[in-house]
Order: C-alpha cells, then structure tokens, then sequence
C-alpha cells in the first residue's frame, strides 16, 4: 500500500504535528563510552502537541573513546618502565597518571 504524501501531512496537521526537513552534513550523538557518529543524514524536526523531536537516518558508525592520551600512557611507560600494554591496564585501573605510576612502581 502506498501512502500518499499529501494525504499523510494533512493528517499530520489535523494532529496537530508538524515535520520540518533540517539540512546537516553529519549528526554526532556523545555517551560516555563511546560517540555515534551518522554520516549522510536525513533529519527530520518532529512538532507534535509542543514537543520537539529529531528523527535520524543515515549510516551510522561508532567509536570509542579512550579516557587517555597516547602522551599520558607514554608518561607512564616512562616513569614506571613497563610496557604500553602495563601502562594503559594501570591507567584505566588507577583512573590518573600519579596513581598508575605508583601502583607500578610498588611505592
């Protein structure tokens, strides 16, 4: 069955809804453990009864987000003389720098 987009939005209107195409080049959504990236997005501003919502198509790809820079994980290396691998477990661990060199170093 196809629905007739003339007949659908003045339906919207009789409800009180109204949809408004909004023009973006990329829709990022942060959480955080990781940010949604969509990419090519189609964004539509739903108006209905005073509340605003956003509906999102396009391609979606996530990534994750490291709590530490490569710069405080070397640090740690560093002062503590471990391996990255060592330095980031203690990193995520400890939750700051002081804390993970410490805990290597068994001060």
């Amino acid at each position: 069955m196809k629905i007739n987009q003339r007949q659908l939005e003045k339906a919207m209107k009789k409800m009180g809804m109204q949809a408004t195409q909004i023009e973006a080049e990329e829709v990022v959504i942060k959480t955080p453990e990781k940010d949604i990236i969509v990419s090519n997005p189609n964004v539509t501003l739903m108006n209905a009864m005073g509340q605003q919502s956003f509906q999102v198509v396009g391609d979606v790809e996530e990534k994750s987000k490291e709590k530490f820079i490569s710069d405080d994980v070397k640090m740690v290396m560093e002062k503590a003389g471990v391996g990255e691998d060592e330095a980031r477990s203690a990193l995520e661990a400890e939750g700051d720098i002081a804390s993970a060199i410490l805990k290597l170093k068994k001060i």
